[in-house]
């Protein structure tokens, strides 16, 4: 052998094999040792007709499904997303309307606190308390402090 400067390459074992499978199988495939023209219409005759098995259409109605599905999912989808912005809308406005109405009853209270007056201080305890007698029955029972700031209200302290 001659050394002319090139370096031996190593051959893969694997990649020489399979190079030779494929040879093979390409050799088998391209054989044209049939009978001609007839060759392939006797494959033809020998094969059943094409008809839809039951599967096959089971499988084509839940496609059909499917697809009818993802189009109301989708119209669902739509839907919601309306409704959402909708309610988004809605909420925002009645949050303005709340946030104009507590403004508005700030200012009245803070008005009504400004007018102090000497000897008006049982009338504005009196404003703050709740003389309704239906209270609920989870809270406290405060039926004999409203008696006494009532009665308070009535005949003020003298001093």
């Amino acid at each position: 052998m001659s050394d002319n400067g090139v370096l031996p390459v190593e051959v893969d074992p694997a990649a020489a094999f399979l190079a030779q499978q494929e040879s093979e199988i390409a050799v088998i495939e391209n054989n044209d040792e049939g009978f001609g023209a007839l060759d392939g219409s006797v494959e033809l005759l020998q094969q059943p007709p094409v008809t839809d098995s039951p599967a096959a259409v089971e499988n084509h109605a839940g496609f059909a499904e499917a697809s009818a599905a993802t189009v109301n999912g989708d119209m669902f989808e739509l839907k919601a997303k309306k409704e959402l912005e909708d309610w988004h809308v809605h909420q925002n406005e009645q949050m303005e309307k709340n946030k104009a109405n507590n403004r508005a009853s700030e200012e009245a209270f803070l008005s009504e606190a400004d007018g102090d007056s000497p000897g008006t201080e049982w009338e504005r305890v009196a404003r703050l308390c709740d003389f309704n007698p239906k209270t609920n029955k989870t809270a406290k029972d405060v039926s004999r402090m409203r008696s006494v700031l009532i009665a308070l209200k009535q005949t003020p302290l003298v001093r």
